[in-house]
């Protein structure tokens, strides 16, 4: 029996028109509810992160890894994990939250950070530091992070606005996320050296 004959009304089809804009609704809010707790593209603005970092590269920005976690199974499907000492991360510019800024985790809230002779000391024991190429050998500190704050710094220790010129400690809750990936220019791409 037909679907006339039922008495059920017939389905209409969709128009080819009809199932583009639905496809393009649906990838638009993918992409929304991904930049929005995911992953961020960034450019790097300034040259506080060279060599390592160029004026210009893209990457990307776990935002989900520093996220408060509801359990063990969540925090290991998603790969959540503490800030640490050596991470690149990308926060709010304390004085004008509509600027992002990306450095290196260099103290934890608890350390005493001190620069002497172009080594970084954390609570007293040189820090290895393979991704600086140019040493500053201007003495800093000593610094004690405050709890729920973060020592940063850029790779160009030499050209850096960082919590040692200026831009003090910077809250965790400030922090965007974990920069782990360039992806632009296709010269450059590849995972972040030291991070």
């Amino acid at each position: 029996m037909s679907e006339r004959e039922s008495g059920s009304p017939p389905t209409p089809k969709k128009s080819v028109a009809r199932e583009y804009l639905e496809s393009v609704v649906v990838a638009v809010i993918l992409a929304l509810f991904i930049r929005t707790f995911a992953v961020q593209a960034f450019k790097i603005p300034t040259g506080s992160m060279e060599t390592n970092l160029l004026i210009g590269d893209h990457l990307l920005v776990n935002k989900l890894v520093y996220s408060p976690s509801l359990g063990a199974l969540e925090s290991t499907l998603l790969g959540k994990k503490e800030v640490q000492r050596g991470h690149v991360v990308v926060f709010k510019f304390p004085e004008d939250p509509s600027r992002d800024f990306i450095k290196r985790v260099i103290g934890l809230p608890g350390d005493l950070v001190e620069c002497k002779g172009g080594t970084v000391y954390i609570n007293g024991q040189a820090l290895e530091e393979p991704y600086i190429k140019v040493k500053d050998e201007r003495p800093c500190g000593p610094y004690k992070v405050p709890t729920n704050k973060l020592f940063v710094m850029g790779d160009n220790r030499l050209n850096s606005r960082d919590s040692r010129y200026g831009l003090g400690f910077i809250p965790y809750d400030k922090v965007i996320g974990r920069a782990f990936v360039i992806i632009w220019p296709p010269s450059r791409m590849g995972w972040l050296r030291g991070s």
